[in-house]
């Protein structure tokens, strides 16, 4: 089935592989708005764009009455022939054009024989967590501190740049259900721990030492970092000692809880 023209009818939006000059010029300023970056601080070129497209890679757009509301950049990765990795995704409406997004894509690299997407995402944000593990039915396995350096545009807001990487197996049944609407749900026995709570908005540790351990993140880490950026930055030093100490050690991410809460396994 071929994900190029896919039309997101449940949203009303159209979507479409992007190759002319103009088209890229277009995702750059909304990616620009959207990250509210300064000028020479873009999180990706038109140039860039323009060698990616035409050496065959992944740009596409999602457009509603006529106007673009949302892009995808990603780009071919290893392993080579199986793994696609998407580099940036905006929108600057909600209303399912991420999700219309993410399974064009998920199309696109079905029909190239790709079984594999891979993306990173700020660990801290509830929104892309849920999106990413419970909507998409991705998983984080790698935890990647200050992967980018600090980044000064108006989301990031001077923080350190800790990044999970999301891991996306296209075809496993959860996945596919979820791409129909069946958001991917873990059960949470009665006897996990948390490993780090969030106490009266701060990051409060706790215990590691049953089979599955939850993590909570704070509700607004964005606006957290402009109202309180002592406290963000103890989230960020928080979940990178407790998530990213536990997946050092060979535990796996296997859910998101209640839009709140990673759920990890601990290995036996």
């Amino acid at each position: 089935m071929s994900g190029v023209g896919l039309d997101a009818t449940a949203t009303g939006v159209s979507l479409r592989e992007l190759h002319r000059l103009e088209e890229l010029e277009e995702v750059y300023r909304l990616l620009v708005e959207i990250w509210q970056s300064e000028p020479g601080n873009a999180p990706i070129s038109v140039e860039l764009m323009r060698a990616l497209s035409h050496a065959g890679n992944y740009i596409t757009g999602a457009y509603l009455d006529g106007r673009m509301v949302g892009a995808s950049v990603g780009f071919l990765a290893a392993p080579a022939g199986r793994a696609l990795h998407s580099h940036i995704t905006g929108t600057t409406l909600g209303n399912g054009v991420g999700f219309a997004l993410k399974q064009h894509q998920r199309l696109w690299a079905l029909d190239r024989g790709l079984d594999t997407i891979t993306w990173t995402y700020d660990p801290l944000v509830r929104r892309n967590a849920h999106f990413n593990l419970a909507k998409l039915g991705a998983f984080p396995t790698e935890y990647l501190p200050s992967f980018y350096g600090v980044m000064g545009d108006a989301i990031n807001a001077g923080d350190e740049s800790d990044r999970v990487l999301a891991t996306w197996p296209l075809t496993v049944p959860h996945v596919v259900a979820a791409a129909a609407g069946t958001p991917y749900a873990v059960d949470v026995p009665v006897d996990a721990v948390v490993g780090l709570r969030d106490r009266d908005g701060r990051p409060a540790p706790g215990r590691t030492d049953a089979e599955i351990v939850l993590i909570d993140l704070p509700a607004d880490i964005e606006t957290l970092r402009h109202t309180d950026p002592s406290t963000a930055r103890a989230w960020r030093q928080a979940l990178r000692e407790v998530l990213g100490g536990l997946m050092a050690r060979g535990a796996q991410v296997v859910g998101f809880h209640r839009k709140s809460s990673y759920v990890v396994r601990l290995p036996a």
